[in-house]
Formats: C-alpha cells, sequence, structure tokens
C-alpha cells in the first residue's frame, strides 16, 4: 500500500469537516430464527437485542468521528423519539450537533432492519422497513439551515453534502450551499442522490456516484472498469471539478477537469453487508482531502475504508487505527512492489494520471546497508513514488565480475520492497541503466552526490524531458568493497586460534 497512506493515517490530522445532508436513524433488531409461522410462510424472529446506529448524513459524520476528524453536522429531524435519539447518538460520538435543526411537522427517517440467526450463524438482513418523509423541508427551514451553515463556515476545511433525497438538499439548497462554500474558500465534496440533475452539483470539487446512480445519470449502461472510467470523465459535464465513481467489485473510477484520469482496483473480499459503503466512501474521502491529501492517497483510502466496511454488519465507523491496522497486515508483499517492466509501466500510468510524480534510483544493492535506506529516504522525498531500478545477478557480475552478487536477485529485491520509502522495485539485465530510464522517464532521477551531473547515466533523457535529476550526499562510509573487507576481518577474527581458545575456555 501507498507510503503516503500510512504516513496521513499516522500524523493523526485532524481536519475540520462539516457535513450537511439528510440524517436518518438505523434500528436493528437482531435475533434467532428457529420456526416458520403457523399464521403463514413466514419466519419467526425471536428478537435478542436492538441496536441503534446513525445512518445518512448522521453515519458520515460518525465515520469522520471514527477518523478523528473535527465534525460538525447541519440537519433537520422531525421533534419525535427518533429525532431525541440522533441527537443522544451525535453526543455520544462527539459530533457538533448544535446545527441539528427539529422540524414539529417532519418525521424523522427510520430505516428499521430485521436480522435473523439460524444455527448460530452470524445474522442477515430478514426485511427492511422504512418510515420517512420525502418532501423539500419548508423555505423558512430551509432558510434557517443556510444561514446556520453560512455561520459555520470559519475556520473549515472542507464541506460534505450526504443527499439521500429526503427533503433537506432538495430545490435549489445545494447550489446555494456551493456558492456559500466558493464564497469562503472551502471545497465541497458531494454524495449524489440516484435520479437527481447532477448539474445542481456544478462547483463542487468531487461527487461520488455509486455504479447504478452514475448510470441514471448518464443514462448509459456502466457494466466495466473501463466504462466507469469513461463514465468518471462524462460526469464532469455537470460542472465538477472531479468524479469518483465506486463499481463495487471493480473498485473506485475517478477524472478530473485537468484531463487525468484513473482505475483503482480494490482488493477482492467476502461481501457481508453493503450498508454503509457509500457513506464511508465519502467520509474517507473527505477526510483525506481535508487533511490535505493528493487524490491518489484520497482514492486509496476510501477505497481501503469501503472494502472493509462492506465485511461488516450494517453500519459501522472504521477507526483511523483500525486502517492502519488493515494496512500493516498488506504493507509488505514482495509482490505487489516486484513488477516486471510491463506491468511497471501500467502503474506509473496510472499512477501518473491521478497527478503523480515519479522519482527514479537504481542500484545493485549487493549489501543493503544504513547509507543505502537513507539515500532511498531521500530519494522518496523528491516526489510521490519512488522506482528502485535494481541490477538483475546477471548484470551485477558484469559490472563486478565473479564472485557478486553476494544476495541474489530476488533477496536483494525483497528487501528493498520491505522498505516503506519504496513503492516499486524493477529488475533489468542490462549492466547500463540508460535504457530503463528510457522506458521509465521518470520525473526526477536520484543519484549519489559523488556523480557530477553530467556522469549520471541518464541524465540527458531526464533533462530532455523536463524533469530534473538530484544529487544525494552518502551517509557515512558503507562502499561495498569497504562492507566486504571489514567482514572479512571480521570472519577472520572469528576463526583465530586465540579466538577459539577463548570461546572453549
Amino acid at each position: 500500500m501507498s507510503p503516503p497512506l500510512v504516513e496521513l493515517l499516522s500524523r493523526g490530522a485532524r481536519p475540520r469537516i462539516l457535513v450537511v445532508g439528510d440524517v436518518m436513524l438505523d434500528r436493528y433488531l437482531i435475533g434467532d430464527v428457529e420456526r416458520i409461522s403457523p399464521e403463514g410462510p413466514i419466519p419467526v424472529l425471536r428478537v435478542a437485542r436492538e441496536e441503534h446506529r446513525l445512518g445518512g448524513a448522521g453515519s458520515v459524520a460518525a465515520m469522520l468521528a471514527a477518523l478523528e476528524a473535527d465534525v460538525r453536522l447541519a440537519a433537520v429531524v422531525g421533534d419525535d423519539a427518533e429525532g431525541q435519539t440522533v441527537r443522544r447518538l451525535l453526543g455520544e460520538t462527539s459530533i457538533d450537533a448544535d446545527g441539528l435543526l427539529a422540524d414539529p411537522g417532519r418525521t424523522t427517517t427510520l430505516k428499521e432492519r430485521l436480522l435473523g440467526r439460524t444455527h448460530s450463524r452470524h445474522p442477515q438482513q430478514m426485511v427492511r422497513v422504512d418510515r420517512e418523509e420525502t418532501g423539500p423541508i419548508g423555505g423558512p427551514l430551509a432558510d434557517r439551515l443556510i444561514r446556520l451553515v453560512a455561520e459555520r463556515l470559519g475556520g473549515l476545511d472542507l464541506l460534505l453534502v450526504s443527499d439521500y433525497a429526503k427533503g433537506v438538499c432538495a430545490g435549489d439548497f445545494i447550489p446555494k450551499l456551493v456558492e456559500l462554500a466558493r464564497a469562503a474558500g472551502l471545497p465541497v465534496v458531494a454524495d449524489p442522490v440516484r435520479g437527481a440533475d447532477y448539474t445542481r452539483y456544478a462547483g463542487c470539487r468531487c461527487i461520488t456516484p455509486n455504479r447504478t446512480e452514475t448510470a441514471t445519470a448518464l443514462s448509459r449502461v456502466v457494466g466495466s472498469p473501463e466504462a466507469g472510467l469513461e463514465a468518471a470523465q462524462e460526469l464532469l459535464r455537470f460542472g465538477v471539478e472531479a468524479a469518483m465513481v465506486t463499481l463495487d467489485r471493480d473498485g473506485i473510477a475517478w477524472a478530473d477537469a485537468e484531463g487525468h484520469a484513473a482505475l483503482f482496483p480494490v482488493r477482492a473480499r467476502e461481501v457481508y453487508d453493503i450498508t454503509g459503503a457509500g457513506d464511508i466512501v465519502l467520509a474517507a474521502v473527505g477526510y483525506a482531502l481535508g487533511a490535505g491529501a493528493d487524490w491518489q492517497s484520497s482514492v486509496e483510502l476510501a477505497n481501503l475504508a469501503g472494502g472493509m466496511e462492506v465485511e461488516r454488519l450494517g453500519v459501522q465507523p472504521i477507526t483511523r487505527h483500525e486502517l492502519l491496522a488493515e494496512l500493516a497486515r498488506g504493507t509488505y508483499d514482495p509482490e505487489q512492489k516486484i513488477l516486471p517492466l510491463e506491468g511497471l509501466l501500467v502503474e506509473l500510468r496510472r499512477r501518473r494520471a491521478a497527478g503523480q510524480t515519479v522519482v527514479m534510483t537504481n542500484g545493485c544493492f549487493d549489501l543493503l546497508h544504513p547509507g543505502h535506506v537513507a539515500s532511498l529516504e531521500a530519494a522518496r522525498k523528491q516526489g510521490d513514488l519512488l522506482v528502485v531500478g535494481l541490477n538483475s545477478d546477471r548484470g551485477v557480475r558484469e559490472l563486478k565480475g565473479p564472485g557478486h552478487p553476494i544476495v541474489d536477485e530476488r533477496g536483494r529485491a525483497e528487501m528493498l520492497a520491505a522498505l516503506a520509502c519504496v513503492d516499486y522495485v524493477v529488475l533489468f539485465d542490462e549492466p547500463s541503466v540508460h535504457g530503463l530510464i528510457e522506458q521509465i522517464l521518470p520525473d526526477v532521477l536520484v543519484k549519489s552526490a559523488q556523480y557530477a551531473h553530467e556522469e549520471v547515466v541518464g541524465h540527458e533523457v531526464v533533462d530532455r524531458h523536463g524533469g530534473r535529476v538530484v544529487r544525494v550526499a552518502m551517509k557515512g562510509d558503507y562502499s561495498t568493497s569497504g562492507l566486504i573487507e571489514r567482514l572479512r576481518d571480521h570472519a577472520l577474527a572469528e576463526d583465530s586460534p586465540q579466538r577459539t581458545r577463548g570461546t572453549m575456555e
């Protein structure tokens, strides 16, 4: 997984985010199904417990709180018991609910799910019962909510809109919201509703529709990842700066108005419950963008969080520490970082489409030592991702003669791949790295400061296409020949008669 994503979550950023939209209450009745009713061919659910969770915009806010963002909420509920439950849950989650308005004339949207368990298995959803009012909120109430949002824009990093077509975002509410945010210099990210006129989202930094919503908005089938990518690009005509189309098992297709576009595949997972997947995607993207992350990290975080959410029962916030733990489980996988040239070039096209800067360095790394690690870390800081060109065993023998390499190419590649600062490792056979540089065309080429600019192999290739060459100092005396001499001296000392007698005594 991308080291910048680990860094983003590790530094514990607390972006200040206002969530606006349709709040709902999710009620779960969970129990056992042991018989069929004598009144009809239906299962009888014997309820064991009841749970309440925040849904809709409330779910997005709760997920942001779990990521440790500073969250505020502006929304409308009914003046009823369910509305009071929503307010209580927000308080328990440390979400600023001063912007939650109660309308005596409305019913708080309630989604009640009955989940049954048989033979001690995981509970499965049997039926969902909705109680809701979807008409637009009244003009005076909408104006009051807009004024309330305007009062809370100061000091924010981002505004998120969760539109579930339950009345809050109806009419010209979103255009007014976007106008307010843009005047304050705030980006707006919206999760649009199915079937709406997407011109209402014009001016948003990004919209995050799913496959079905996108197909409806564009009147076209989005059946493949490639179709999703085309659809993401087409959504830009609605006046948004970027579009993310969530494609369930196919990941996320992303495009922006600057001509960048990319597909972000997702790791295959066992889908248990899709409830809340769209909410966590919006929350994750909002968290990342609000914390100053680029699109690459933002979409990767959304992919990761969405994948984890569908493995859980119902709407369940995912904490920042859970995301870090998930990344740690998949961080060291040599197969993900060590790529053939063809696969690497495909990955680099995807990363460049997302606006990433490619840094490259190369070497034999016959004995990986602290000087190498320091140099690689310095190289990684020059851009968004680091590619290490690694001489194959045959190439090392041609350069250094018999007896080399000390560690074979697979071992050297795996050691490099284990470093967090290294994104990709690619092997090459030729003694010179010039041909590899011509194919990768790095934006930044990094080599040791012991070489003058003109001595760096491939400098003319990088210069020609507008890149730059950076020379970094090697820390410490860690030449390979010097290390070998030290190892030989150490081995001789270990094998000396005096050392042997001392050990025996």
